[in-house]
């Protein structure tokens, strides 16, 4: 597999990025809704996903935390890399086809980039280099085994807390290259969520974020590109200042609601456009909250009562499929059947209409996180492992014709003792 292609990486992220902006895009920009109302079945386009999520911010599920010792760099790329492996290996004898693997978990890159610095995640030091390319070195291993793997990146993210030591981090890597968009464009940053974040309402930054996926898709063989439901991330005591921006860019919206909605259209047409531009076959893909809308404030909404990805994230995921602008959608529903606000079947049900009379693939993101878990609103979660509660989950997946595969979430848990009689289940499930 080729990592590099010979054009220079600069030129074409100019190129796309003077096409994506240069022109209205067309209603549909991928998969066009024109066409009759059949799904594509799973069948006729690909085997059923069978996939996991493979989280790397914070070293959730890789790499090791013990490895993570600058005194000897060659053990700790090898214990990384080992680990990696084996992973695989695992996923492998499950039956999973498909790793989402977090190569972008805030403002720095698990691959050799031109635009971020290196992630702290592999050395413990931002910007330095880890003695390997963990995406190349991902895609060689997850092909070598017959194991897809979709480039999972948090568009807007730059750091998961504001503490004055990570201030200091993101602050010593401005003689870096290449140094941090913190530094680089301290005007982007906003805090959100207690975190800091790039403000969504400024074009430049959506280029910007454009530009990364440009790089990834030109320079790997990457299978697909994701982003995850984190748009805009405010949380009640942390909401983002984006006064100043609404007032410069937000003319002619009815309410900063409808003007964030924009920005987020914005980054998902343009990302869109973009990976086609550069490689039609490299899928782009969306993971948001599994509610767009509840009923009870639109009725296109789910008979449901949760925080919904249109109203808290400003992100019209509903209309993203109807303009054919995603391959594939991976709702997070990440509820039991009984869970009476949010129901798994309700919800599931909901999205294979919304996906029915368009081309884009529907994905079901399961909470494996919760199987084994007590929990007093959940309780099916420990009912005999969970096992019940994840047949009948993979069991309405399977029946429902518009659902072409799950998700889960995240590898790590496929490795703890409360869910051995889940993953034992899988394994005769979907392994070989």
């Amino acid at each position: 597999m080729t990592r590099k292609v010979k054009t220079s990486g600069a030129f074409i992220i100019a190129a796309i990025l003077l096409a994506s902006c240069s022109s209205k895009p067309p209603v549909s920009l991928v998969t066009p809704v024109t066409k009759p109302a059949h799904p594509a079945s799973p069948s006729q386009n690909q085997e059923p996903v069978r996939g996991v999520w493979l989280a790397t911010v914070s070293r959730l599920d890789w790499p090791p935390v013990a490895s993570v010792n600058p005194n000897n760099a060659s053990t700790r790329v090898s214990q990384q890399q080992q680990a990696l492996k084996n992973k695989l290996d695992n996923l492998k004898s499950l039956g999973i086809n498909t790793v989402f693997f977090q190569i972008k978990p805030d403002g720095t890159a698990l691959w050799q980039s031109k635009i971020l610095p290196w992630s702290d995640v592999m050395t413990g030091k931002i910007g330095e280099d880890p003695g390997y390319d963990p995406l190349q070195f991902m895609l060689d291993e997850a092909h070598k085994r017959g194991i897809k793997v979709h480039a999972w990146l948090n568009p807007y993210r730059v750091s998961t807390n504001t503490k004055p030591s990570t201030v200091a981090e993101l602050n010593n890597t401005l003689s870096d290259q290449p140094p941090s968009v913190f530094v680089l464009h301290r005007d982007w940053i906003r805090i959100s969520g207690d975190r800091y974040v790039l403000d969504p309402g400024i074009p430049e930054v959506r280029d910007w974020i454009t530009s990364v996926v440009a790089e990834v898709v030109s320079r790997y063989d990457v299978d697909g590109v994701q982003f995850d439901d984190y748009f805009y991330t405010e949380s009640p005591g942390s909401r983002i200042n984006d006064n100043p921006t609404f007032q410069k860019y937000g003319q002619g919206f009815d309410s900063k609601a409808d003007w964030r909605r924009h920005n987020t259209q914005q980054l998902i047409e343009q990302v869109s456009r973009t990976i086609k531009q550069l490689k039609p076959g490299v899928e782009f893909g969306v993971s948001p909250a599994g509610v767009w809308r509840n009923r009870s404030f639109d009725p296109a909404g789910s008979d449901t009562r949760g925080a919904a990805a249109y109203d808290e994230s400003f992100a019209d995921t509903r209309k993203w499929v109807q303009q054919g602008l995603l391959d594939y959608i991976a709702p997070q529903l990440y509820w039991p059947f009984a869970r009476d606000a949010a129901r798994y079947d309700v919800l599931a049900k909901w999205w294979a209409d919304v996906v029915k009379p368009t081309n884009t693939r529907l994905y079901i993101g399961v909470a494996l996180y919760k199987v084994g878990e007590p929990s007093r609103k959940e309780p099916d979660w420990t009912v005999n492992g969970g096992v019940p509660e994840l047949k009948k989950q993979l069991d309405l997946n399977e029946s429902l014709p518009q659902i072409s595969g799950t998700i889960l979430f995240r590898e790590n848990n496929l490795n703890q003792p409360q869910t051995r009689e889940a993953v034992s289940y899988l394994k005769n499930r979907w392994g070989s």
